[in-house]
């Protein structure tokens, strides 16, 4: 049995599956992978809830799936959130430096983080995250830490992820029904990024892009903090629907053909070559032609990257990603998909892997665990700045008052 106060859980209600990780910290201050559980996903559409009856039920298999593999008991976790109503978008505070000396203090910058802050969102939308990125000292950018030094205005640079309360509410007045506290909710698109990508790459400047079922959730990193976030909605499961309608099979019939035959680009081997369809008694109901089986496959999985390229150039961020783009997601595990957003994004892309985790190689190198993963990452960042500073209760307290 582990010291329950070193465990940290990350819980991801995917659109696809449920997943819980649990992590331990360790006395170096490391992060140690040493449970995970999942079920199939219920009830949950595009990344949102839609049947909390359903979702509970798979919520409490996977978690005890995760809670017998760490011999540990789960008492609290931080959940990932997604969907299409969350935005993500930079804000600049500003405060002038009234001292006699311009010397800025630390009041200084608590006065320009409240400013950075104070932001007109939609009445029914509320803040996820806050980071911080960049301070401006009489125009000087780059600043990490502007006190002690002298200036007449202080600005910041932060970049803001909001939601809907009430959607983003849902998922934790769920979780509190199984008698699991929220410690915190995170942006799933968020978590990934931090589970995949070394301090170096965030630095050079990354783009790090999550397929899961129902949603793709994209967050860019460059000069060591999140320029940009995003959340289309859009993932493998539409993949599914395009087959289905193209090819004129069941649904279920297409999930099966996208997984043994799907490809985002069409292979050579493909042009010519057709499958045969058959019914529970082995009879021939169809042939499917296997190329324009992954033809769909490719334009449905090129106009998910495209939608994220033309964010990024609207947004200036393209020739910032010099450590290039990183998959995650199940939908990432698709043949092709590396040299299809190649030739989308222009530039080097490669699969995911957590980083500067150990444990469960089981979950560090799959794919589609790594929101999950970076939740329980996060969480050990979160219990890292506890230890240095007070914890301060923001959107989180106020969510949890209105349960």
């Amino acid at each position: 049995m582990f010291d329950d106060g070193n465990i940290i859980a990350g819980l991801e209600i995917g659109t696809s599956k449920i997943c819980v990780v649990v992590g331990e910290l360790t006395a170096d201050g490391g992060l140690n992978i040493i449970g995970l559980g999942q079920s199939p996903s219920q009830g949950v559409r595009k990344g949102e809830i839609t049947d909390p009856q359903k979702v509970e039920e798979n919520l409490r298999t996977a978690m005890f799936e995760a809670e017998q593999m760490a011999d540990v008991e789960i008492r609290s976790v931080y959940l990932g959130v997604s969907g299409g109503h969350i935005r993500g978008f930079n804000n600049r505070g500003v405060h002038p430096v009234v001292s006699a000396d311009r010397e800025i203090s630390p009041d200084d910058v608590d006065d320009v983080l409240k400013n950075a802050k104070a932001i007109n969102l939609p009445a029914e939308n509320t803040v996820i995250h806050a980071v911080r990125q960049h301070f401006f000292i009489d125009g000087q950018d780059g600043v990490t830490n502007p006190i002690g030094m002298l200036g007449a205005r202080l600005e910041v640079d932060m970049h803001v992820i909001h939601g809907h309360a009430n959607r983003l509410q849902n998922a934790i007045r769920l979780v509190k029904a199984t008698s699991l506290e929220v410690e915190e909710i995170v942006f799933t698109g968020l978590a990934s990024a931090l589970a995949l990508l070394t301090n170096e790459q965030k630095e050079l400047g990354a783009l790090v892009i999550d397929i899961g079922g129902g949603t793709t959730e994209y967050v860019v990193f460059a000069d060591g903090v999140i320029r940009h976030s995003g959340v289309i909605a859009v993932g493998g499961d539409h993949v599914s629907n395009d087959l289905a309608y193209g090819l004129k099979v069941p649904l279920s019939r297409a999930e099966k053909l996208k997984l043994e035959h799907g490809s985002a680009l069409v292979a050579e081997s493909a042009k010519g070559q057709s499958i045969s369809i058959t019914n529970d008694l082995g009879l021939e109901l169809k042939r499917v032609n296997v190329e324009h089986l992954q033809r769909i496959s490719s334009l449905r999985l090129e106009e998910i990257f495209r939608l994220i390229a033309q964010d990024l150039d609207a947004a200036g961020l393209t020739d910032y990603l010099r450590a290039g783009v990183f998959l995650c997601g199940g939908s990432s595990r698709v043949p092709g998909l590396v040299p299809l957003a190649e030739n989308v994004f222009q530039m080097n892309v490669a699969p995911g892997h957590a980083t500067a985790i150990s444990g469960l190689t089981t979950a560090l190198d799959q794919p589609e665990f790594a929101a999950a993963i970076g939740l329980v990452k996060y969480g050990s960042l979160k219990n890292r700045k506890r230890a240095e500073r007070p914890f301060l209760k923001g959107f989180l307290g106020r969510l949890l008052q209105r349960t």
